[in-house]
């Protein structure tokens, strides 16, 4: 499977629902449940993948459950380059582009380039950008992170990400934040974009789902949420307001 062409696809016809797991907060097992459930409400994709925690073993180990429960693409989302899979099927090979580290704009992705060759992995390439308030990911990728009023900042960061050649673009307010992405900087970098963009973090409601969509996200990323929740009525009205259906 070209992963890349069948997220492209999807988009083609309305905005995706990918499902973000951190293989260190469960068992594989209990992953391949969540993606299970992940997968009957509607979602498109499964992501794994955290900022700190993930081993070759757990990473591995993860993504063979969830392959084997799912049969949905599985895309590792890395915080580094201390850990890579060829049981999944893609990778966000991913630039942060407001980190004030180089080790994160270029310097693990000349680390792993020829690893993810080797092992076969399908690169997609994805600029990475952090808003407030970030989280762990902001504080470990050592952020220059975007207000949320500063939508010149985004829109900057992210046409740089395009004119750089990136195929997705990539609005990250962190996981567990408690406010995700302002729609108003969802819809002022979309006008500015012609690749996909991607937004994750603190979106946990219906409401935030749909106001993301309606500012024009062509994929939402729900994770901490998805370990969260025991409410299946909850993650399908949550799924189905990401993808308008």
């Amino acid at each position: 499977m070209n992963v890349k062409n069948y997220l492209m696809e999807g988009i083609s016809k309305g905005t995706l629902h990918m499902s973000l797991l951190d293989p260190d907060k469960q068992t594989p097992d209990e992953a391949a449940a969540i993606a299970s459930e992940c997968k009957k409400a509607g979602t498109d994709a499964i992501m794994i993948g955290g900022s700190t925690g993930v081993t070759q073993e757990n990473l591995d180990a993860t993504s063979v459950a969830i392959k084997k429960a799912t049969g949905l693409p599985v895309i590792f989302f890395p915080g580094g380059p201390q850990a890579l899979s060829a049981h999944c099927d893609a990778i966000y090979f991913m630039s942060m582009i407001n980190s004030t580290d180089l080790n994160y704009v270029m310097r693990a992705q000349i680390h792993t380039s020829l690893a993810v060759r080797k092992l076969g992995i399908e690169p997609i390439s994805m600029g990475y950008i952090v808003v407030e308030p970030g989280m762990k990911v902001g504080e470990v990728g050592k952020a220059d992170l975007v207000k949320r009023d500063d939508l010149k900042k985004a829109v900057s960061c992210a046409l740089a990400a395009e004119y750089l050649g990136m195929s997705f673009v990539y609005l990250e307010a962190g996981s567990g934040a408690d406010r995700p992405v302002p729609p108003e900087m969802i819809r002022a970098v979309k006008e500015v974009l012609s690749v996909p963009l991607i937004v994750g973090g603190g979106i946990r409601t219906p409401e935030a789902a749909e106001a993301a969509r309606e500012a024009g996200a062509d994929m939402i990323v729900t994770g901490t949420f998805l370990e969260r929740c025991n409410d299946s009525g909850l993650l399908n009205r949550v799924v189905k307001a990401s993808k308008g259906s």
